[in-house]
């Protein structure tokens, strides 16, 4: 492949190797140029270019994606399209995904050209969430090296492996102390639950009963003759020795212990055990809460049908500290649980977008007028953007108030809309960002980001912003253009709100676009109205003449 600056006369067929903004618009990185595009640089004045251009054994960097992407494919994945080198790895089912770690770093050291990266072995995965993903760095790789990775890839075992969670019939036994709470054991019981659920298991029977190992001797038997295939054990007091209560039950009814312990914490206090061919687990202090521990480890790879070894629990200790990670995973809530499964071949099912509008700025350029509350067409201008954002079927959708707080609040009564206040509204419009995006969940994959003195800026364009969105591969940063000026509102991946979350001052997030052009996906209007705010009287005059001769009227 040819890198470089080449000349505007000789770069006919040229891969651009920079997005370049034009006044007539914009040339992206990856573009080929023709010979319009070699006119229109001509007419700018523009005598190189920066580009790429491909030699007989160049392989372009989309199909040596997509090649390896291809042979990467197995049971419970899809594959996407390939767009700027790069080619994406979904789930279709819920389990674990296991990568070959061995032959995935055989082709990351072949050249630095392919890289190939996935989730960590044993991640809990989801149907529409991305497993993998290809990137070929360059703009073209040459084939021989493209052979060698497809030679590793193409070798008869799979580089990655879906193990789907199989439905489970699973009893429960609590014991008790004589301090022990019911509400205590209750909380346990319902935090199983929503751990079980995801993982399409069901809890067929409950015993609770004294800390003694011979009633947990009979819990375990009349659990096992109601066909359980697991058991799980929550002792009231913690396991401390392969002979103390807990494993001496289990054994007395006949199980065997195959493992106590394991380098994982919170977790440590595990105990792994099995009865013919039913699982037996003593759980550890720690599994009475819902935030990621040991025992999530193990009850994921068993409901995903992987056996677990002693030698696997000992292996288990690199990675295995998780009490200091404050960004852990919890367990899916029973309602998280209800989401649709997708087979689809994409991701787009499973989208999840909110709103957040921004409507805590004091109006200094309106004068002595708060111009969210000005009303138009007989309804404050807020509502007129509020209404166009619930009717494009985002949720939720968080209203950043600030200056006249209750005022806006009042007018937005009956909405189905979430008003949060920002205390630091007077320190910029950053402030506002970050707070609407603290109120997230973190299952959001996108959200508009709408100003509220757009009253112009209809559902539809809303929608198509959306629709650009989900047709996307990879993260995506959704901006609006007419005549090649950008617009508002803009629809943020999920991937830039850790960035965004870092913004200070009276600014927004454009210089986080401008740093992520590859990203910027650009969705063409034929009308203005994504470019017009209304700040100022001479704008509130040009879009409603009459507004200019009436008070603000809030009745309180």
């Amino acid at each position: 492949m040819i890198f470089g600056d080449t000349s505007i006369s000789k770069a006919l067929g040229l891969i651009l190797a920079h997005t370049m903004h034009l006044p007539s618009g914009t040339l992206k990185k990856g573009h080929i140029l023709s010979t319009t595009d070699i006119q229109t640089l001509k007419n700018e004045g523009i005598e190189k270019v920066c580009g790429a251009r491909l030699e007989k054994d160049d392989v372009a960097e989309n199909e040596a994606a997509l090649a390896l992407g291809q042979l990467l494919m197995a049971k419970g994945l899809s594959l996407s399209e390939p767009y700027t080198g790069r080619c994406n790895i979904f789930s279709v089912v819920r389990g674990i995904i296991i990568p070959d770690q061995k032959q995935i770093d055989r082709i990351n050291q072949i050249d630095e050209g392919m890289t190939l990266g996935t989730l960590e072995p044993f991640s809990q995965i989801e149907p529409g969430q991305m497993v993998a993903t290809v990137k070929v760095i360059p703009f073209a790789l040459p084939k021989t090296i493209l052979d060698k990775c497809l030679e590793i890839a193409n070798n008869g075992k799979p580089l990655l492996k879906v193990a789907p969670f199989h439905k489970k019939r699973v009893g429960f036994i609590q014991t008790r102390l004589s301090r022990t709470k019911e509400s205590m054991l209750d909380s346990t019981t319902q935090t199983l639950v929503d751990r079980l659920t995801p993982m399409n298991g069901e809890l067929i029977g409950e015993i609770r009963c004294n800390h003694v190992s011979d009633e947990i001797c009979e819990a375990i038997r009349h659990l096992c003759k109601l066909n359980c295939e697991m058991v799980l054990i929550a002792g009231a007091s913690a396991i401390v020795d392969r002979r103390d209560i807990v494993p001496t039950g289990i054994i007395k009814a006949g199980g065997n212990i195959d493992h106590f312990g394991m380098p994982v914490d919170p977790g440590n206090l595990l105990l792994l055990a099995h009865m013919s061919n039913i699982d037996i687990i003593g759980l550890p202090g720690c599994a009475r809460s819902p935030k990621l521990n040991g025992f999530d480890w193990i009850l994921r790879r068993r409901f995903a049908d992987i056996p677990i070894t002693k030698e696997d629990i000992m292996k288990m200790g690199t990675g295995g500290l998780l009490m200091e990670i404050a960004s852990r995973p919890l367990p899916r809530t029973s309602t998280q649980s209800k989401l649709k499964s997708s087979h689809s071949k994409n991701r787009n099912a499973q989208t999840k977008i909110a709103a957040i509008v921004l409507a805590a700025g004091q109006s200094r350029r309106m004068g002595n007028r708060n111009k969210l509350l000005i009303e138009l067409d007989r309804k404050p201008m807020i509502t007129h953007v509020v209404n166009a954002v619930i009717d494009s079927g985002v949720s939720p959708i968080i209203v950043v108030t600030g200056y006249e707080h209750d005022k806006i609040t009042k007018a937005l009564h009956g909405y189905n809309v979430k008003c949060v206040i920002n205390p630091s509204f007077n320190e910029g419009i950053s402030t506002s960002i970050r707070l609407g995006l603290s109120e997230l969940s973190d299952d959001i994959d996108g959200t508009l980001i709408c100003l509220g003195d757009m009253p112009n800026v209809e559902t539809s364009t809303m929608k198509q912003l959306i629709s650009s969105f989900n047709s996307s591969v990879g993260p995506a940063i959704c901006v609006p253009t007419y005549k090649g000026k950008r617009g508002n509102p803009v629809l943020w991946s999920s991937n830039f709100f850790t960035s965004m979350k870092q913004i200070a001052g009276d600014v927004g997030a454009k210089h986080i676009i401008a740093e992520n052009s590859d990203a910027v996906y650009e969705v063409s209007f034929e009308t203005p109205e994504i470019t017009i705010d209304v700040d100022t009287p001479d704008a509130l005059y040009a879009l409603e003449p009459s507004n200019t001769m009436k008070e603000d009227d809030d009745k309180n």
